[in-house]
């Protein structure tokens, strides 16, 4: 009920964007958005036909949290700070850049996911998402130190810095939480027990939320630093140019 509850949101949001909305590439996102539930409830079918095999239920994990990445930003441009008020532009130096940074930040962000829905639905051990954990956990620090360092007197690059780093400390916790009550402690159990349950859920939802954060962090320095993002776009002569 949940699911079509939420389908059932996709397709008013789609329709409402599509006749709403002047501009071309948001009306592309909500059908994006709609097209992910549609896929979703596919997978979901699947998981539940061929009882829960490891590929297309870790497939239909990382196509969820794909989902919520989009609604998120969908949320950030439609909002009025957005459509209202101009970004304070600001020239980023660094190499690797900030926006080079929150996308090495979402690309091992989705990495750790697809290992943790991997381990959940038993395709793969658990030693791979823990290892990984560490890198995650490196380069989503840079990433927070590096704009709080360098840019915190921007709001909409510093609150999402922040939120990420918060973020970032509890999920440590509850991935910590979640190994001892399903690898060191529930094993061996029959049915998962209820500590095993709260945290490996609470493990999840954290995650997607640290995910969905990167990616509006992102999205900030695309909007407050084009020069960083210029340079990801190089023109015919080799030079970078403004997107």
């Amino acid at each position: 009920m949940i699911a079509q509850f939420v389908g059932f949101l996709s397709i008013i949001l789609a329709v409402w964007t599509w006749r709403a909305d002047r501009r071309r590439w948001m009306k592309y996102l909500g059908v994006t958005a709609l097209g992910l539930v549609i896929a979703q409830g596919v997978l979901g079918g699947l998981t539940v036909l061929f009882y829960l095999p490891p590929a297309i239920s870790s497939a239909h994990a990382a196509l969820a949290q794909t989902f919520f990445c989009i609604a998120v930003p969908i949320t950030l441009f439609t909002g009025p700070k957005w459509v209202e008020e101009p970004p304070r532009v600001e020239v980023d130096e660094q190499r690797p850049s900030l926006f080079t940074l929150t996308l090495l930040s979402i690309f091992v962000l989705y990495v750790q996911l697809i290992l943790g829905a991997l381990f959940r639905h038993h395709g793969l051990s658990w030693w791979p998402h823990v290892l990984n954990s560490g890198t995650a956990a490196i380069v989503l620090s840079w990433t927070a130190i590096r704009a709080l360092s360098r840019y915190s007197r921007i709001d909409a690059i510093r609150r999402p810095a922040i939120t990420m780093l918060s973020l970032l400390i509890a999920q440590l916790c509850l991935g910590f939480a979640a190994f001892l009550t399903r690898v060191a402690w529930g094993h061996d159990a029959i049915q998962p027990e209820l500590p095993m349950v709260i945290s490996t859920v609470t493990h999840v939802a954290v995650g997607a939320l640290l995910l969905a954060t990167a990616v509006v962090l992102a999205v900030q320095v695309w909007r407050c630093m084009p020069v960083a993002f210029a340079e990801c776009v190089p023109s015919r002569q080799g030079k970078p140019v403004a997107a």
